[in-house]
This record gives C-alpha cells, sequence and structure tokens, in this order.
C-alpha cells in the first residue's frame, strides 16, 4: 500500500481506538440497550423531562456508536479495494480508492471531535473573557487581536457573538472584554482554550522596530439554564456600579448603569455594562456569576479531563498554551499538545479547529507532550 494511503489508514484508525476509548465501547453497547428498554417504557413518558433526558443521552450514544462502526466498515472495504485495485495492477481504481480513503479520513476525525463533546454542558452557549497582561499598549493591542480571532472563529462556524462587558485600551485594543458565543457546543470547543496566549511580534508601537512578547490569558466558562441549580448566598456578594464605557451608544457615560459583582467567598469578580439599564446589566452580570460557579464545580468534579484553570496563574511567562510568532519567523505552537500552523494570518482570523481538536483528544488520552516553547 502506498504510503498517502497508509497514512489515511494510521489516521483513521487513531480516531477509531479514540473514539472506542472515550466512548468505553462495551459499556456503551449496554447503555444503549439499556436506554432503548426504557424508552419502551410507557412510564417514561410521565416525567417530560426526564424523557428529554434519556432521549438526548440515547440519541447521543446512538450517532456515536453508529458512526463509528460505518468508519470501520468502510475503512475496511476501501482497503480491501485498495488491495485489489494493487493486485490488477489498475492504478485509475487505486488513485479513486486512495482519494475516498482521504474523504473518509476528514470524517473520522469530525466524528471523534463531536463524540468528544459529551461532556455536561459541552453543548451550551459558552462566555469567553479575556484580560490584557502586563505590558501596557503592546498587550491591550495583542487582547483585542484575541477578541477578534475568537469572534471569527464563532462567525466562521455560524455562531453569533455579543459583547457582554468590554474595557477599551488606553492607546490601542482592550484591557478586557467578555464574549457571550451562542452556537451549538459553543463550550465543549472552546472550552480548551482557556489559558494564557503569548505573541512575539516587531512592535508596531516601538519607534527602534524592536521584537516584543506579550501575553493575554482567555478563561471560558458556559452559559448555564434554569434546570441547572446553582446556590448563591446574598450576603456573600458585593455588588458595585459605576460609568459605563466602551464602544459607543446613547447610554455610555451618561449613568452609572455598569454593574460588577464579586464573589467573596471564590473573589470572583463578573462585570456587564452592554446593557442600557443597571436593572438589566445586573441580571446578565448574575448570569455570568452562576456560569463561573457553575464552572467551578465541573472544573472540581472533571478534574482529570480539565486542565490547570488558566484564571489561577500569572499572565505571563511559564504558564502559556500557545504561542504565536509573527517575527522573524510565522509560526503558532500549542505548547500542550505540539500541534503547528506556519500560517498565523490564518489562525488569527479564527482558524482554530485543528487546536481544538487536538486538546479535546489529550483529555481523553490524558498523554502529556513534551513541547518545548519557540523563540
Amino acid at each position: 500500500m502506498r504510503a498517502e494511503a497508509q497514512a489515511h489508514v494510521d489516521t483513521i484508525k487513531d480516531a477509531l481506538e479514540l473514539l472506542r476509548r472515550f466512548l468505553d465501547w462495551d459499556r456503551a453497547l449496554r447503555r444503549l440497550d439499556e436506554l432503548n428498554a426504557r424508552v419502551e417504557d410507557q412510564a417514561l413518558w410521565n416525567d417530560p423531562k426526564q424523557a428529554q433526558a434519556v432521549m438526548r443521552e440515547r440519541r447521543r450514544l446512538d450517532e456515536a456508536i453508529t458512526a463509528t462502526r460505518a468508519i470501520e466498515n468502510e475503512l475496511s472495504g476501501t482497503v480491501e479495494l485498495i488491495e485489489l485495485a494493487e493486485m490488477e495492477g489498475d492504478e485509475e481504481l487505486e488513485k479513486e480508492a486512495v482519494t475516498s480513503l482521504g474523504d473518509l479520513a476528514k470524517r473520522a476525525e469530525a466524528d471523534k471531535v463531536k463524540a468528544l463533546l459529551a461532556g455536561e454542558a459541552d453543548a451550551n452557549d459558552t462566555y469567553l473573557e479575556i484580560n490584557a497582561g502586563a505590558g501596557g499598549t503592546e498587550s491591550q493591542d495583542w487582547a483585542g487581536m484575541l477578541q477578534r480571532m475568537y469572534t471569527r472563529w464563532a462567525e466562521r462556524r455560524g455562531m453569533k457573538v455579543e459583547l457582554v462587558d468590554y474595557h477599551a485600551g488606553e492607546q490601542a485594543g482592550i484591557k478586557s472584554a467578555t464574549l457571550l458565543i451562542k452556537g451549538e457546543n459553543a463550550y465543549g470547543y472552546a472550552k480548551v482554550e482557556s489559558g494564557v496566549h503569548r505573541l512575539v511580534r516587531i512592535s508596531p508601537y516601538d519607534s527602534a522596530a524592536r521584537r516584543h512578547t506579550s501575553f493575554s490569558s482567555v478563561w471560558v466558562y458556559p452559559v448555564i439554564d434554569d434546570n441547572i441549580e446553582v446556590e448563591i448566598n446574598e450576603s456573600e456578594l458585593r455588588i458595585d456600579t459605576y460609568r459605563a464605557s466602551g464602544a459607543g451608544g446613547q447610554h455610555i457615560n451618561t449613568t452609572d448603569s455598569a454593574v460588577r459583582i464579586t464573589h467573596l467567598p471564590t473573589g470572583i469578580v463578573v462585570q456587564c455594562q452592554n446593557q442600557r439599564s443597571q436593572h438589566k446589566n445586573k441580571a446578565e452580570a448574575y448570569n455570568q456569576l452562576r456560569a463561573r460557579l457553575y464552572e467551578r464545580e465541573l472544573a472540581e468534579r472533571e478534574a482529570v479531563a480539565n486542565a490547570e484553570n488558566a484564571t489561577k496563574t500569572d499572565i505571563g511567562w511559564g504558564h502559556q498554551i500557545r504561542s504565536y510568532v509573527l517575527q522573524p519567523y510565522q509560526l503558532v505552537k500549542d505548547l500542550r499538545t505540539g500541534v503547528t500552523s506556519t500560517a498565523p494570518g490564518d489562525v488569527l482570523d479564527g482558524d482554530l479547529d485543528s487546536f481544538m481538536a487536538a486538546a479535546l483528544s489529550q483529555r481523553v488520552t490524558g498523554e502529556a507532550v513534551a513541547v518545548e516553547d519557540v523563540d
């Protein structure tokens, strides 16, 4: 078998192995049988909420198992076709089969990522918070670039992005911003982006044209609905109001409509200024706080699957998850998985899927990769 075909086969087999491992294959088959039996029980439908949960789990398992079996069958058939074409010396048939194998490899990778998005809150919308590190204008400009990158990533996937909170930089970029990203599996994909992001470039703000290193942090947490209970003691909150500032609008800089809520036991701070009234901003900030506390609980319950929380580290050297180098060469490198891109312009325009897929896979395998940072 030619090298190109073998590479596709290896990719598909790796994806299948990860899928089976993630699903815990034998347990998944037994669980699907149990769920099918429950669906046949008329008593289940007396509780619509429980029935919905059962159907959701059943659909997810059935789709993952069906997709895995389909890929296995198609792989086997295509490999046999390639071997037959080689035996008969039919180069045209062999070429078509290798092309089909390449398409199957892409589908296997897509199905793998989709199956990995099975966490408790993965299907939910998400908040994505960006904070500039030390470094003044340079870091604030970098934070603004990250805001655009995640906005473009979401738009590429047909998701809707709303600006919940925004603090402009002194000369350029942003000091901080919170995005609300709405779309299927928004949290599931974006959750692996939590961490410190490092930029290396010739600074446009340095008259001597020297190379600068800048840091900004990203924190991702899921939007939660009323079905998820999060207890908050009002006496443990400090609520401050301040005058909104940002992109504009008639309400900006006219009233103390912006709201900041501090959860004293954890030190979590959330804020909102995008709404026209203090009441609406307070409600949105409260929703963010519930989401942050829920994400904290998820992190504790899923400690094995979750990386160290970026917001608990310094925004600087030694804590970055990804480096983006624009000068003197072009490279983006993920320091958790080793995935690289030599097209940082595409990455900064939202091409993040390969980085996200590798990070999601790593959560399943638990395999640490020794990756050296770039200069």
